[in-house]
């Protein structure tokens, strides 16, 4: 009838057929007759019924939307139908489609610096409403804490795509050559920054009488014994991502960032990459969700009404595929590819 939630601990479990059992989580039952193990058992660790487990906070929601939704049409509509529309969408636009696709060249100098890079275009974002971008911002934190732990795993890095010069080359520079416009500071060589980054961590030890210090202060380590930095720089020569430290002021996000270029790397390993990035996008589109709801009741203005129009909180968010290729040209990461975004299917539904 239900589950076990301990499967969700066993990453190395690659398939398992659950076909044929009559389980309580009706959405989990459509789900095994479906879905690949690895979609199944992301649903289970993300708090999927059926379980004994306690339901998080977002299914709760979720689940008295569909109650009010049913009462509404009556009270006897499929749930699984109601759960399905209250799925957050996300539409890919692949290459093939895109009449000018961006491309990110990377130089084999990254190899032994920060080997793994992965991007993709996301567009339809509203920032606008209330504290949407403090909520944004505070989002992109916290998974640098969680999945990205402490950015030792991965870092992610937001770019207002309006401002992005492409073509973009993902290269290392030496720390007295590499320069950026940090977010909030004026432009300065890598080496400079780290140094007065580290002074600034001192006098917070001080201040503050204890070891630990927060900000980009906690980051510095990262960077220790490396005769390179990594860095995104675009068709203008300018730095605009030095991983795992800051991104630039040149293409910073704002309320009216309505298209992010979105980047995240790893010295780690590509699937990392992927998997941060997948979880980037699920929480994008809820906080747009949420952005727009909130917009809705509050009664907003004319030209917001004329962008999003009543009823239309369920248009999709757009993931264009970028293409990630060596010197020569040939491709090494294609993302969204047809595998991605598998890890947040049970939330999110994509149309390819």
């Amino acid at each position: 009838r239900e589950l076990p939630a301990a499967l969700a601990d066993c990453p190395r479990l690659k398939e398992a057929n659950f076909k044929g059992n009559q389980l309580r989580d009706k959405r989990l039952e459509k789900m095994v007759n479906g879905c690949q193990t690895k979609a199944i058992l992301e649903y289970l660790r993300a708090g999927g019924r059926g379980k004994g487990k306690a339901e998080t906070g977002r299914e709760d929601v979720r689940k008295k939307k569909r109650e009010k939704q049913q009462k509404k049409d009556g009270g006897d509509g499929e749930q699984d139908e109601v759960e399905e529309a209250s799925k957050l969408l996300v539409k890919v636009l692949h290459i093939s489609e895109n009449p000018a696709p961006l491309v990110v060249k990377v130089s084999p100098s990254v190899k032994d610096v920060r080997a793994f890079i992965v991007c993709c275009v996301l567009k339809g974002v509203n920032l606008k409403p209330g504290n949407a971008l403090k909520r944004f911002l505070t989002m992109q934190t916290k998974l640098h804490e969680d999945i990205c732990e402490k950015r030792t795993v991965a870092t992610i890095a937001t770019h207002d795509l309006q401002l992005v010069k492409a073509p973009l080359t993902y290269d290392v520079q030496p720390p007295d050559e590499l320069k950026i416009t940090p977010l909030g500071r004026k432009e300065i060589k890598a080496k400079d920054l780290l140094r007065q980054l580290q002074l600034e961590a001192e006098e917070q030890r001080k201040q503050k009488k204890r070891q630990n210090v927060s900000g980009l202060h906690k980051y510095l380590q990262l960077l220790d014994g490396k005769d390179s930095y990594p860095c995104l720089v675009d068709a203008e020569g300018a730095v605009i991502s030095f991983p795992p430290i800051t991104n630039s002021e040149k293409t910073k996000i704002r309320k009216e960032t309505r298209d992010l270029f979105l980047e995240v790397t790893s010295d780690t390993s590509l699937q990392i990459c992927k998997d941060v990035m997948d979880t980037l996008i699920l929480k994008i589109a809820e906080l747009n969700r949420s952005a727009l709801e909130n917009k809705e009741g509050s009664g907003s203005d004319m030209e917001s009404d004329a962008l999003c129009g009543a009823g239309n909180l369920n248009l999709p968010l757009v993931v264009e595929q970028v293409r990630v290729v060596d010197t020569d040209g040939n491709l090494k990461v294609l993302y969204p590819s047809k595998t991605d975004l598998a890890t947040v299917a049970s939330l999110l539904t994509v149309i390819r």
